[in-house]
């Protein structure tokens, strides 16, 4: 897969490209299942909000085979290796929670500033690229991004231990207004299997969801190889220390694994 001129042009300006339902109903049907499966879990890779309800699940690769192909899904890795015109190595995985009524939120941040402070990587030639799981709609919790602040580079942060289970590297209202003044906000939807990429020093944060209406979502961080992490503090479960370049899988692979358990459980 290849992105055209008009969506490099968008990424290079805007800092985000949303692809929307790029993955099929039966590649996100068998993707979801298993998600809430890892939910159920008792594992140090498994995070929860303070109440208990899931936050995010780490390193699912290591340990469920339909997140074992897609961490390697050429629909995912393509694009990424276009942008930096190099090899890349999954750098983060996770799939994120915003559970029904209960999810909590995501303070503004810059990813960047996270691998950098926290795991050591020398520039921002990493990214995020994600998987809508459910339907993300503007009154489930959806990210929201300040388009072109990729462009303010790698801001002054803190570090919150406090709001909520996971700590983050977050900015200050200030600096996110002024951010926003210039570029705006926006909040990208869609039905699930849709991609969303965005730059590592991309403004974003999420608010809590408060309807019915859960918001899972996967992320895959890439890295270019040779930007790989010098000095991790985190787990390996958080911040990997493999920087072998991907090698994709077939890009029926996900498919074929929903047939194959459709046919086991028949």
């Amino acid at each position: 897969m290849q992105l055209n001129q008009e969506q490099l042009d968008q990424f290079a300006t805007e800092g985000w490209l949303l692809l929307p339902e790029l993955f099929t109903p039966e590649e996100v049907d068998l993707l979801r299942r298993e998600a809430v499966e890892i939910y159920k879990e008792e594992r140090e890779e498994v995070w929860r909000e303070k109440d208990g309800s899931p936050r995010t699940a780490f390193a699912a690769h290591k340990y469920n085979e339909a997140f074992r192909l897609l961490w390697r899904h050429p629909r995912m890795i393509k694009p990424v290796e276009q942008v930096f015109g190099e090899p890349v190595y999954l750098h983060q995985y996770k799939i994120n929670a915003k559970s029904a009524f209960t999810g909590a939120v995501w303070q503004w941040h810059q990813d960047y500033g996270t691998w950098k402070r926290d795991d050591g990587m020398p520039e921002p030639r990493a990214m995020n690229i994600s998987i809508f799981l459910d339907e993300v709609m503007p009154i489930n919790g959806p990210l929201m991004l300040v388009p072109k602040s990729q462009e303010a580079g790698d801001l002054e942060a803190s570090h919150d231990l406090e709001t909520t289970s996971y700590p983050l590297w977050t900015l200050d209202e200030a600096t996110v207004t002024k951010l926003v003044e210039k570029g705006g906000i926006v909040a990208p939807t869609g039905k699930p299997g849709s991609m969303l990429m965005f730059h590592g020093n991309l403004v974003h944060g999420s608010a809590g969801n408060i309807t019915p209406y859960p918001r899972k979502i996967v992320y895959l961080t890439l890295n270019a190889c040779s930007n790989h992490i010098r000095k991790p503090t985190r787990p390996e479960f958080i911040a990997h220390r493999d920087f072998s370049p991907i090698e994709c899988v077939e890009d029926d692979a996900l498919v074929k694994l929903a047939r194959s358990q459709s046919r086991q459980a028949a």
